[in-house]
C-alpha cells in the first residue's frame, strides 16, 4: 500500500483519488476551496456536459492540442467508460444535439454528488479549505507536501490536478503551473481557450446582446481560411461570443492577425440571395432601403449591414442599382469583422497551455523528471473543443494517473 496525495478537487482530481484508493492505497485529497467541484458546478451553464456519445476514435477529431499524447488515457477510460462509471454511481444520463451527454436531471450538482460518493465508497480522506505551500522532493523523488501553516504530509506519490488559469473565482489560479515549474518542468504559457473574441469595429457595441442562429462563421489569418463553423453566435459589448466563436478561438495563435466572415444566410447561395432581395424590393418598392429588409435580417443588424455595404439607407429600393444590390448581397454573405485579440483570460472556459506533454509519460501520466509525480486534467498542455471533450480529458487523465 502506498500513500497518495492528490492536489485539486475538480473532476480530474476526484477521479484520480477515487481510483488510487480503489487499488488499496491510502489517499488524501487536498482542496483549497470550501467544497469539491466548484468549477464543475458552473460547467455547461450549470448542466454539466460531462462527455460525448460519439465513437471513441472521433474524440480525437475534437482535441486541438496534443491529441496523440492522449491516446492511452482516452482508451484506458473512454467516453463509454465514463458513462458506465456514472451509471454505476446512480447517475442517469441523456444525450442531446451533437452527442453531448448531460445528467438526466440537468443538474451539475448530481455529477459532483456522484464523484463525492465515489470518494466516500473508497475511503478517501478529503481535506477542504487546505492550501498547499510547497511540494517536497528528495533526490528527484516525491516525498510529500507542506501546507500553508507549516504542516507536512508525507507521500509516495503525488497527483497534481490543480486545473488551469480560467475562472479564478473557482480556485483556478495556476498553482499547478507554479509547482511544476519550480520542480523543473517546462510550462507552456497559459492562454484562454474557448474564449470570446475582441473587436474594435465601431458598430460592435450597437449590436450588443444580439444572437444569431444558423449562421456560418469563417476564421481567416490574412487571406488563409483557418476554420468554418455553422451554428449560433452572439455580439457582446467588446466583440463576439457564442458556441461557434468559442470554437474559433481554439484555433487562434498568439501575435497573429485574424478576421472573421459571417455568412448570415448560408442556406442561400449568392444567386438565390440576390433573387430573394429582388422579390423583397419589388414588394416594398416605395420604401427606403433601411425599412425594406425586416423579413431578411434582424432589425438591429440592418443599419450595420447597410453601412458596411457603403449604401445609402435613405435611398428608395426602386432606385437601387444592380451593383448596389450585389454589394448588399456580398456583405450579407461575408460580413467582415476584424479581430484584435481574445478576451480576458478569466473569460475562457478552459486554459490552453500547461505542463509540456514531452515531459510526461503518456501511458501513466507520470513526470519524466520527478519520480512519483503525476499530472491530471487542465494542468497538462491539452485542450479540446466544446461538446464534453475537455471533461473527458480530465476524467481519462485522472483515471490513468490514479491507476499506477
Amino acid at each position: 500500500m502506498s500513500k497518495v496525495i492528490v492536489i485539486g478537487g475538480g473532476p480530474a482530481g476526484m477521479i484520480a483519488a477515487g481510483k488510487a484508493a480503489s487499488l488499496g492505497n491510502e489517499v488524501t485529497l487536498v482542496e483549497k476551496n470550501e467544497k469539491l467541484g466548484k468549477k464543475l458546478f458552473i460547467t455547461g451553464k450549470g448542466r454539466c456536459n460531462f462527455t460525448n456519445a460519439c465513437d471513441t476514435q472521433e474524440i480525437f477529431d475534437y482535441i486541438v492540442t496534443n491529441k496523440k499524447f492522449l491516446y492511452s488515457a482516452i482508451y484506458s477510460f473512454s467516453n463509454w467508460d465514463v458513462i458506465r462509471f456514472f451509471n454505476e454511481l446512480g447517475l442517469k444520463e441523456k444525450v442531446e444535439r451533437g452527442g453531448r451527454v448531460f445528467p438526466a436531471s440537468d443538474k451539475s450538482s448530481d455529477v459532483i454528488k456522484a464523484l463525492i460518493k465515489y470518494l466516500d465508497l473508497n475511503n478517501v480522506d478529503v481535506r477542504l479549505n487546505t492550501e498547499v505551500e510547497d511540494i517536497l522532493v528528495d533526490k528527484k523523488h516525491i516525498v510529500g507536501i507542506r501546507l500553508k501553516g507549516g504542516q507536512v504530509l508525507n507521500c509516495d506519490k503525488l497527483i497534481l490536478a490543480t486545473g488551469g488559469l480560467t475562472y479564478e473565482q473557482t480556485g483556478s489560479t495556476g498553482d499547478g503551473f507554479k509547482f511544476a515549474s519550480k520542480l523543473g518542468h517546462n510550462v507552456l504559457s497559459g492562454r484562454g481557450a474557448l474564449i470570446p473574441l475582441v473587436s474594435e469595429e465601431p458598430f460592435i457595441k450597437s449590436l450588443q446582446g444580439l444572437s444569431l442562429k444558423n449562421v456560418e462563421v469563417s476564421l481567416y489569418e490574412g487571406s488563409k481560411k483557418i476554420k468554418s463553423e455553422f451554428g449560433e453566435m452572439l455580439f457582446t459589448h467588446f466583440g463576439l461570443s457564442g458556441p461557434i466563436i468559442l470554437t474559433m478561438s481554439s484555433y487562434m495563435k498568439e501575435r497573429k492577425k485574424y478576421q472573421v466572415e459571417i455568412d448570415l444566410k448560408p442556406a442561400l447561395n449568392f444567386e438565390k440571395l440576390d433573387k430573394r432581395i429582388i422579390r423583397d424590393f419589388e414588394k416594398y418598392s416605395n420604401k427606403i432601403l433601411r425599412n425594406s429588409l425586416d423579413e431578411l435580417l434582424p432589425q438591429r443588424l440592418i443599419p450595420v449591414i447597410i453601412q458596411i455595404s457603403g449604401l445609402d439607407g435613405e435611398k428608395r429600393v426602386n432606385q437601387i442599382s444592380k451593383d448596389e444590390r450585389q454589394m448588399l448581397c456580398q456583405t450579407i454573405k461575408a460580413m467582415k469583422i476584424k479581430i484584435t485579440g481574445k478576451a480576458s483570460l478569466n473569460l475562457g472556459i478552459i486554459t490552453s497551455g500547461g505542463v509540456d506533454t514531452k515531459e510526461i509519460d503518456p501511458s501513466t501520466m507520470e513526470s519524466k523528471m520527478v519520480k512519483g509525480l503525476y499530472f491530471a486534467g487542465e494542468v497538462i498542455d491539452t485542450d479540446a473543443l466544446t461538446g464534453g471533450y475537455n471533461l473527458q480529458i480530465a476524467f481519462s487523465t485522472g483515471f490513468l494517473a490514479g491507476s499506477e
